[in-house]
């Protein structure tokens, strides 16, 4: 009989996934799974779990919640030196965009059989200083969006929360000026928005890098310098067309290490986000941990 840990979070996205958990227990049970269900109810609640269980030779950890959940036990499963035990992912949360990528579906029934079905694909991981991140990190406008709106007002709107509470940033804000470092030189220019992906999009937008894959060993760095009033329209309407990589007031690279630092140190923005926690503050160094953990998939 295998041993499942399955972590979950109460107060993800719309809070349905605890009427699901019979069903889980049903299908692993008759998958001769022996589980164990951890409930998820305060900050650093999922590092004690996984530190309690690390001697106790599990087979599997599920988890379910959204991309800031999932970023907690990741970090939790490399602290213990926990991260060659595969992962079952339950896209539950407000935002879900690694498993959307990854193309899990959100129906709990389909997850476990995934999970039963067995088969996994080692991804990649970031380290950000010595924070790790699995889908991206980010700093700038909109990068703390997450980390600053109310838990009742997300309650209230759903991902639209984090677009009003964006809107909100636009007031006031000054492009930070930035030194960007990677393995073919050095740009320094004022940035609005920085983003480290793993995988092809952010904040609900699924191919802001179309060709992006997990498992390669790269990340792909994007930097918005545009004037936001005057430049914006014309950014949107190229990405729409798919050629908005090459606008003059996006930068675009890949690379595998990548330093990035706030020339302007008084500015608020120069902490870090990491798939919706909390990162860093810059200067903060990026690093690639090529195929560092595994997760089931379809």
């Amino acid at each position: 009989m295998k041993k499942l840990s399955l972590i979950y979070n109460p107060f993800s996205g719309d809070k349905s996934f605890r009427h699901e958990l019979d069903v889980c227990l049903k299908e692993f049970n008759e998958a001769d799974f022996e589980v164990n269900i951890f409930r998820s109810t305060q900050y650093g609640d999922i590092e004690k779990h996984i530190a309690n269980i690390k001697d106790d030779n599990y087979d599997v950890i599920c988890v379910s919640g959204g991309d800031g959940t999932i970023n907690i036990l990741v970090n939790a499963l490399m602290k213990h030196n926990m991260s060659h035990i595969p992962i079952g992912l339950f896209p539950s949360g407000t935002a879900n965009d690694f498993a959307s990528y990854m193309n899990i579906p959100t129906d709990a029934e389909e997850c476990c059989k995934i999970v039963i079905g067995g088969k996994t694909m080692a991804v990649d991981m970031g380290k950000a200083n010595d924070k790790y991140f699995i889908n991206v990190c980010a700093g700038g406008l909109f990068s703390n969006v997450s980390t600053e709106i109310n838990k009742h007002f997300k309650d209230a709107f759903g991902k639209l929360a984090y677009y009003i509470k964006g809107m909100e940033q636009l007031n006031g804000f000054k492009p930070i000026p930035m030194r960007i470092t990677g393995s073919n030189g050095i740009i320094e220019d004022n940035i609005n928005l920085f983003l480290v992906l793993n995988s092809s999009g952010t904040g609900g937008i699924g191919r802001l890098v179309p060709d992006a894959a997990v498992d390669d060993g790269m990340f792909d760095f994007l930097g918005f310098r545009n004037d936001l009033v005057k430049d914006t329209p014309k950014l949107l309407l190229n990405f729409i067309r798919g050629e908005y990589l090459e606008d003059k007031s996006v930068i675009y690279f890949r690379d595998n290490d990548i330093k990035i630092e706030n020339l302007d140190p008084s500015n608020r923005y120069s902490v870090t986000d990491c798939d919706g926690e909390v990162g860093p503050e810059m200067p903060v160094e990026i690093k690639n941990i090529h195929k560092a953990v595994n997760i089931f998939v379809k």
